[in-house]
Formats: C-alpha cells, sequence, structure tokens
C-alpha cells in the first residue's frame, strides 16, 4: 500500500478497491499419497475400501479450496462471516462448508452460525484434516459422523474481548437434520440437539504447560419407520438380538444418543525444541443403524422392497495421542491407540453363535497408529503412518481370526 498515491483519482480508487475485498481470503490443501495394504481387496477406514484386485495405490485423498468473507467494525471486533469450501477428488466434487455467522457486538459474546458446517461434538472431529497429525480421523469419528458436517444452526458463546473473565470459555449448542451429509435431504422431522462446552487451553505453571478439554452430547435419534426393532438381550444366558414387533413402534423415535469428553496437554520441550502433547477422548452412548452397519443412515432403510428393521446398539470408543517433537518443531513422532465397540454387550465368540443374529457390524476394531511427520515449511509437509488394525475373533465366517487390513499411508501436503 505504501506505493498507492491517494492523492490521485486513481489511487484513490485502488485504495477504495483494496478496502473492499481485503475482507476476502482464500486458501486450501491437497493431500496426493501413496498406500500399500497387507492384502488386496480389505475394507478400510484409512481413506476409503480398496478395490478387489488392489493393494497398493496413489490416490488425491483431499483437494480443499476454501473462501471466507469477514467484516469487522471500528472496534476491529467480527461483525458478518460467510464460508465456503469445496473438496475435488479423482472421486468427484463435493460441498464441505457452506455457511453463514453473525457476530452480536454489543457484548461481543454471542454468534449464530446456520448452513452446513462440523458438527460441534468431539475434538478429533472438529479438527482440520490440514492440521491433523494422521491421515484420517478414528474409527468410531468415522462411523458415527460421517463426513463431519451437518446442516442445521447453531448459538455460540465465546468472550471475544481480551479482558472478559470467561474468556478461556466455548459453549455451543445447535440443531441438525441428523443425517449427516450422507443424503441431500432429510427424511424425518427429527432433529439432533449437539452441544459441546469447551475450555480453551490454559497456562498450568510457570514452564507453560497448557491444558485444555470438553464435554459433548448428541441427543438426537431418527423416526422409526418399520415395526421391527432389534435389540440385544440374553438368551440360554448368552447376548443375542431380540425383535420387538410392537404396532405402535411406527412412528416412535429410535435413539441416538452420544456422550463424550475430551483433554488436551501441551507440555513445551524448551526453546525451539517443541512440544510433548497428550490427547485423550472417550465416547459412548446409544446407536440406532441396521443389521450389517452402524453407520447413522442417510435415507430410510430399505431391504427387498420394504422398510428394513432397525438395529439399537449401545456402543464406546475412544482414541489417545502421544506427539513427541524430535529436537525441533519441524520434525514429530506421533503414536495413536484408539477403539471402536459398537456392540458393548457382546464379544468375542457370542458375536456369530447360532441363534444371536449378529453381524460384521458388532465386531470390536482396535487400531495402533505409527507415524512420523516432517513440516518443510508452513505450506508443505510429508507424513508417514502405518496403521495395525485388530478385530476381536468371532465365530462369524470370516471373522474367526484377525484379518489382514493394515495399511501404511505415505502422504504429502501443499496448503496456501
Amino acid at each position: 500500500m505504501d506505493m498507492i498515491d491517494t492523492t490521485t483519482s486513481v489511487g484513490k480508487g485502488m485504495f477504495s478497491l483494496y478496502q473492499k475485498y481485503d475482507a476476502v481470503r482464500f486458501s486450501g490443501y491437497i493431500q496426493p499419497q501413496f498406500q500399500y495394504a497387507t492384502d488386496k481387496g480389505i475394507n478400510s477406514y484409512a481413506g476409503g475400501n480398496f478395490p478387489n484386485e488392489v493393494d497398493n495405490r496413489f490416490t488425491l485423498r483431499r483437494g480443499r479450496f476454501r473462501l471466507d468473507y469477514t467484516r469487522y467494525n471500528d472496534k476491529q471486533m467480527p461483525m458478518v462471516q460467510f464460508a465456503f469450501q469445496f473438496d475435488g477428488t479423482e472421486r468427484g466434487v463435493f460441498i464441505r462448508d457452506f455457511y453463514g455467522r453473525i457476530f452480536e457486538n454489543k457484548w461481543n459474546n454471542f454468534s449464530l452460525t446456520a448452513g452446513m458446517f462440523a458438527r460441534p461434538i468431539s475434538y478429533e472431529v472438529n479438527l482440520s484434516s490440514g492440521d491433523r497429525e494422521t491421515p484420517e480421523r478414528g474409527r468410531m469419528s468415522q462411523i458415527l459422523m460421517r463426513t463431519e458436517r451437518d446442516i442445521g444452526a447453531m448459538v455460540t458463546y465465546e468472550p471475544r474481548r481480551a479482558d472478559h473473565p470467561l474468556k478461556f470459555l466455548k459453549i455451543d449448542a445447535g440443531f441438525f437434520n441428523g443425517q449427516g451429509l450422507t443424503a441431500t435431504s432429510d427424511f424425518d422431522s427429527h432433529k439432533d440437539f449437539i452441544t459441546r462446552w469447551a475450555v480453551k487451553p490454559i497456562k498450568l505453571n510457570s514452564r507453560n504447560w497448557r491444558l485444555s478439554g470438553a464435554v459433548s452430547m448428541l441427543y438426537g435419534g431418527m423416526e422409526q419407520f418399520t415395526r421391527y426393532i432389534y435389540k440385544t438381550g440374553v438368551q440360554s444366558g448368552k447376548p443375542a438380538y431380540y425383535v420387538d414387533s410392537t404396532a405402535t413402534n411406527m412412528g416412535k423415535i429410535a435413539p441416538r444418543h452420544y456422550y463424550g469428553a475430551d483433554l488436551q496437554l501441551r507440555i513445551p520441550n524448551g526453546k525451539n525444541k517443541g512440544a510433548t502433547e497428550f490427547r485423550l477422548e472417550y465416547l459412548c452412548g446409544t446407536q440406532t443403524a441396521t443389521a450389517s452397519t452402524t453407520e447413522t443412515p442417510g435415507t430410510i432403510p430399505v431391504s427387498g422392497g420394504v422398510n428394513a428393521p432397525l438395529y439399537v446398539r449401545r456402543f464406546n470408543g475412544a482414541y489417545l495421542y502421544f506427539m513427541q517433537n524430535l529436537g525441533n518443531p519441524r520434525d514429530l513422532l506421533v503414536i495413536k491407540y484408539d477403539w471402536y465397540d459398537p456392540n458393548k454387550k457382546a464379544a468375542g465368540l457370542e458375536i456369530g453363535a447360532p441363534g444371536s443374529g449378529m453381524s460384521a457390524a458388532d465386531i470390536r476394531y482396535n487400531t495402533l497408529g505409527l507415524g512420523y511427520v516432517h513440516y518443510f515449511n508452513p505450506n508443505m509437509k510429508v507424513m508417514l503412518y502405518y496403521d495395525i488394525v485388530k478385530n476381536e475373533s468371532t465365530a462369524l465366517e470370516g471373522y474367526t481370526e484377525d484379518l489382514h487390513d493394515n495399511v501404511f499411508t505415505c502422504r504429502l501436503q501443499y496448503r496456501f
């Protein structure tokens, strides 16, 4: 701007143009990667299933482009924000964010967001894939929160003044369709209520240790378009599904209730030596899906031309990150362990036992991830990561022992 002469008509015009468009910001990143699996045609949550005759592949995992528009008042407080982001890969082009946010400027505490955006639950779900230190979110996050986003409206309490006594607190609460981006429209009138109460990083001591955390809740469900509802009970002393076929089941709401908590601790290692970081999150609750999957349905489930029965399961899962910079902020060691148990009431050989009615959707998986990340500069990094996936041994055919479904990922990320 030093080279613009605002005493001339051309200079005044350029300055006006700069002021008008300075509120617009463009950003994005691409993630080309190579993967190698321990067997051909495996089902995987490390970037999607492998084709039947494929055990290695090049893919463009993500190609994101984002536009943000923000306006500030004369006190440099935000008044309105608009965001649009899409993802373009060899699989097609998809919208990921499309929302507007308005801020109240009397107390500078509240904002209202409406449109398509990330659900306000879980730390990992809301951590951008461009910033995350692992290639993918955990299996539980991907199944329960597929694509992470949903369409809805949310109120946020987040003090924006530096001298506010509650500046460390952020509360999100909103209503959402429920099926996320797995469908183009909602299929029932029931909405999910989601809320997250978070404490921003707090300094713990003179060594600048930082602790943050949150509690989350999703309280929702889906309308029962069938009278046949399956739940896990006990038959002959062993877990098994039983069916409730009461006619009044039609039209009721089958539950999707999630409850979670997360913590993050960051410990600096010294000047220009990086840090040690721990992250922990636990989620449990009740999930309604179908016989073959615990993923939230995107449309009304149908089987054989009629509405399919619904399956209600109690689940839990968690993840633990350990991250250590290797003497500098540019080299990072990552160890991650996560598990997802879609049906807490059955385990091992109980799954697939005669009369149990259980399927592969009831199997627990544990995943150990080992990774190394090198940051060349703020705009480029390389990630080497190996997922060791373990499923419990069951009585189901094809799942009597651990599957060969480990995956190695080598990923580059370019961002601007």
